[in-house]
């Protein structure tokens, strides 16, 4: 397999990991109707942002749309066409050294890219897949770097969406009118849905007969005579008694007795009048394999997706007394968002932006959501402080409660809320690896669940005892969670401690984490311990 190299990949190849731990810090003036409803929207440099989600939501996304920087070396468009932002540069600089101050502009956005698809293959599902929107800038490079990440055999498509519907007259060379998506699974177990049919599809089957529905189908191939000499014979109409031949250069589709079988069967239609010059074959809507929806292909003309010059109405439609929106010159259409949502996502799925910008994901979540009944979540990531709080979060605010468009006119909200986070400024544990002292116990059940099993932490309840992960029991014995500091009381292993893990396939590995607590006692015979930074490992 080729292996895309570039100045800095081995400073980034491993830089996930040295990321720190930060926790997820509500900020409920920001948030929206129901924080509970599993929406989140997260204000901060997405790789922070990631390695702090990672803890609730590793394994557990169906989806993941993103829309990285482009890299087109446009520098008046700092948020969106270019690595060059002043946030990016100062990473660069941190992970990569003095070598990043003179980065080529394509080295820089791979070093970008590399740990955030790193982290992002964490949070898909098994049955999940990622779809990543490009141009020709760095296409080429990205299906190498997700060749790298997610495995070449995993890759599913690149899809052509056709972005723009009038050309460019003024274009230097060749008009560009699409851009890319890559799509690729987590593993083979991802399935794709079929598309809803729509009105233009069914509108094919316009004929009706006993049978039910029907669209003609040519009857002829793209063959000659010479290269099927038995596909070529004649034909009789029998409302007319017509002898019909096809042309030598393009003969019948079917041989002579699949075309006495259709005539014994009735698929062959003459015209509505019965004496049409030339048969053509009767295809049903029912006999449809997919009948119930339409595959999807590599190629999305806009009429199918959206485009550029729609979005920024869309956009300006929700946020028009909001000044820095006429800034997004790009922002993608929701109908792009939800076709990739209808292909990839099942009613009650998580999906995942880490680069949110104008909040399209979430519209598309929600817009999803009210036409076929789902309860689909979003979680949304945006670096820009100002961006976050008056683009993103506003936009998913008003298209959920519902808001007044640029003609005065109400429009219905569709309903949902988010919680609205911002990143802390410092991480889970400190310079000399100590547990910081404000943590709660939520927080530190989430890292240390995750940290042990590799998955996402679900259970909601305060209780000691975390989870039973492949056969063990994971404790998180801190401060006082059964309700005392005591020797009973939760904070250290006892043998009443002990006790409340339920018989569990005769489990009897246990592991417990604490934290700032006094030495831990044991009264259960055969038990030894060891004791780690944050977690106590016990085995009989």
């Amino acid at each position: 397999m080729p292996v895309l190299n570039w100045i800095g990949k081995p400073a980034v190849v491993t830089h996930h990991k040295e990321v720190p731990y930060r926790l997820l810090e509500p900020v409920p003036e920001l948030s929206c109707g129901d924080v509970d409803s599993g929406n989140v929207i997260v204000q901060g440099d997405n790789l922070d942002a990631l390695k702090a989600l990672l803890p609730r939501y590793a394994g557990q996304v169906k989806c993941i749309y993103i829309d990285p920087p482009y890299n087109t070396g446009n520098e008046g468009w700092a948020y969106n066409d270019n690595v060059n932002s002043p946030e990016i540069r100062r990473w660069l600089g941190e992970v990569v050294g003095k070598e990043g101050e003179t980065l080529d502009r394509h080295d820089r956005w791979l070093c970008m890219m590399y740990p955030r698809l790193v982290l992002l293959k964490k949070f898909l599902r098994d049955d999940g897949a990622i779809f990543v929107s490009i141009d020709d800038n760095e296409v080429a490079n990205l299906r190498l770097l997700m060749d790298e990440v997610f495995g070449p055999t995993n890759f599913i498509a690149t899809v052509m969406w056709q972005k723009k519907y009038a050309v460019a007259n003024d274009h230097k060379t060749i008009a560009p009118m699409h851009d890319f998506v890559l799509v690729y699974q987590r593993s083979p177990r991802w399935q794709r849905n079929l598309l809803p049919r729509g009105e233009e599809k069914d509108g094919q089957y316009k004929y009706e007969d006993r049978k039910g529905q029907f669209r003609n189908s040519d009857y002829t191939c793209n063959k000659t005579a010479e290269e099927r000499p038995n596909l070529y014979y004649a034909i009789t109409n029998p409302n007319t008694g017509d002898k019909i031949w096809p042309k030598r250069t393009r003969v019948w589709a079917y041989s002579q007795e699949e075309h006495q079988r259709h005539i014994s069967e009735s698929l062959i239609y003459w015209g509505k009048d019965g004496r049409g010059k030339v048969p053509a074959y009767k295809r049903y809507k029912h006999a449809l394999r997919n009948a119930d929806g339409v595959v999807p292909q590599t190629i999305w003309h806009h009429e199918f997706a959206g485009h550029t010059d729609g979005s920024r109405k869309e956009l300006r439609e929700v946020l028009h007394d909001v000044p820095s929106v006429s800034d997004f010159s790009t922002p993608k259409p929701s109908l792009l968002i939800q076709r990739i949502l209808q292909i990839a996502s099942d009613k009650d799925s998580l999906i995942l932006d880490s680069f949110a910008g104008s909040g399209t994901t979430g519209q598309a979540v929600l817009k999803q959501n009210a036409e076929d009944g789902g309860s689909r979540r979003f979680i949304l990531v945006e670096m820009d402080q100002g961006i976050a709080g008056n683009v993103t979060a506003e936009r998913v605010k008003r298209v959920a409660r519902g808001y007044t468009n640029t003609k005065g006119e109400h429009v219905p909200g569709l309903g949902g809320g988010f919680q609205y986070c911002k990143l802390s400024k410092d991480p889970l544990f400190t310079a000399d690896g100590q547990i910081r002292e404000d943590v709660t116990f939520s927080q530190l059940a989430e890292f240390v669940w995750f940290s042990e099993t590799g998955t996402g932490f679900k259970q909601k309840d305060k209780s000691p005892m975390l989870g039973v992960h492949k056969g063990r029991a994971i404790y998180l014995l801190y401060n006082g969670i059964l309700g005392d500091k005591s020797v009973s009381g939760g904070n250290v292993l006892t043998g009443p401690v002990l006790d409340l893990l339920p018989p569990h396939d005769g489990a009897r590995v246990i592991y417990a984490a604490a934290c700032r607590l006094s030495t831990p006692r044991l009264n259960r015979e055969g038990i030894v311990f060891k004791q780690t930074p944050y977690a106590l490992d016990v085995s009989p």
